[in-house]
């Protein structure tokens, strides 16, 4: 061979080299752009939380009228998994993404700019129902661009990324809306969904084209769809393996997301900062726990033993924090740090709703499962608002309602309750080995 052929040949393998090193980064490339999605739409979910106090006050409404306001998240994210299962696994996650985070913008901008308590519920039903797509469409990802064996990790880093959001919307909105006022940080979030959903059409792909995605499956009809939703459906261990996700995620939707920071200032004396680090520490533990768990899960090729002993010491620590009393300001950082790594491991319910149910449904068996987990928002959100209520003394401050550290610790009371209860039902839940079901419909 020549030398001009040999340095042809050699640009040649250098090109190829390359081009196999571009394909092998661009899976995790698409599955981070689409789980910057799922941290977004987490800031969205839990903004309420850092402006609670304004919004009663603005919308001269009670605890169990606040609960039904942010509960309208819940409303359209929670019986919205089902269709979006479906048109995941028909039409591929790109363009449902792209829509959904446009909604989501549009769903904060209504809530920063209304007037009218109905208004700022539709803004929260629309973010809602945009954040819908968010989880599912990043974890329906993974099952197209990764490898079976990474999955447990992925549900946990996706889940780390969105509790990353959480403390960003906890540290980062606090001080805005201290200086700038609820409706300017509401403002800039939806700036911030535009810019995202045009990342998300540029860069994500579905994955149709074989020499990119190699374990890509042809979209499913509509009868294999529903075929398919028929089996996951009546599939008895997924329900109960969603009901035990719900439970586990009661510290994340009732506690963290809403009534927690309110309650560290009544009952630990903490300030309004102090109390937004000391929740963000909840999710910062969820973000270590959630991988964590989802790699000792995948190592050792076991799902219930991790989330049994998650659940067992979430239950210990959150005990802890609510009935023991004068615990200082680090201490209780401490605890809720160590709280939010245990729960962590809740993501696990995703891997296991995955391989209880046929290989190429997985979007449709992940959103069943997310569904069933969000729940526990749509309920007891609203619930611990009206338990609040129940228990409330009369004391008022600026015409909003007052509530005693006592009278949180009673509403407060049902995460341990849900924690111990996830944990004995994980004993009746089928142990799948880390094994994908590769029955197809």
């Amino acid at each position: 061979m020549s030398d001009e052929g040999m340095s042809r040949q050699v640009l040649s393998n250098q090109a190829s080299a390359s081009l196999n090193k571009t394909v092998s980064i661009l899976p995790w490339i698409i599955c981070a752009v689409g789980a910057l999605f799922y941290a977004y739409e987490y800031v969205l979910r839990i903004a309420p939380n850092v402006m609670t106090t304004q919004l009663m006050q603005y919308y001269d409404i009670n605890s169990t009228g606040f609960g039904i306001l942010i509960g309208f998240y819940y409303n359209a994210y929670t019986p919205m998994q089902i269709p979006v299962g479906v048109l995941m696994d028909r039409y591929g996650p790109r363009r449902l993404l792209t829509i959904a985070c446009l909604l989501c913008a549009v769903g904060a901008y209504l809530f920063g700019s209304s007037h009218f308590l109905s208004i700022a519920g539709l803004g929260r039903f629309l973010a809602g129902f945009g954040s819908a797509f968010a989880f599912v469409g990043v974890l329906k990802l993974a099952t197209i661009w990764l490898p079976p064996n990474r999955f447990a990790f992925i549900a946990g880093f996706t889940s780390a990324l969105g509790a990353v959001g959480a403390v960003c919307g906890e540290v980062t909105l606090t001080p805005i809306v201290d200086t700038m006022g609820w409706r300017s940080s509401m403002m800039i979030s939806a700036l911030i969904g535009v810019l995202l959903s045009v990342l998300i059409f540029v860069v994500i792909k579905d994955g149709k084209h074989r020499e990119l995605a190699k374990g890509s499956s042809e979209p499913l009809d509509l009868p294999q769809i529903c075929m398919g939703f028929w089996s996951i459906f009546k599939n008895k261990y997924i329900w109960l393996n969603g009901l035990i996700g719900c439970l586990m995620y009661l510290p994340s939707s009732a506690f963290a997301e809403v009534w927690g920071k309110t309650y560290l200032q009544r009952a630990h004396m903490l300030s309004s900062q102090d109390a937004a680090w000391a929740i963000s520490l909840v999710f910062l533990g969820f973000a270590c726990g959630g991988p964590l768990f989802g790699w000792w899960s995948d190592v050792i090729k076991k799902r219930k033993l991790p989330m049994v002993v998650g659940a067992c010491m979430a239950t210990i620590i959150i005990s802890i924090i609510l009935y023991v009393p004068d615990l200082s300001k680090y201490q209780v950082m401490a605890l809720l740090f160590i709280f939010g790594v245990n729960y962590g491991s809740q993501v696990i319910v995703f891997p296991i709703g995955r391989e209880l149910s046929p290989g190429n449904l997985a979007g449709t068996a992940i959103a069943v499962t997310n569904m069933l987990v969000m729940l526990g928002g749509v309920i007891f959100q609203p619930a611990i608002g009206l338990l609040l209520d129940w228990s409330w003394s009369g004391a008022l401050m600026d015409n909003v309602r007052v509530y005693s550290a006592q009278d949180f610790k009673y509403a407060l009371s049902v995460l341990p309750l849900s924690l111990l209860l996830s944990a004995f039902l994980l004993t009746f839940i089928k142990e799948t080995n880390a094994k994908v079901n590769v029955t197809r419909y």
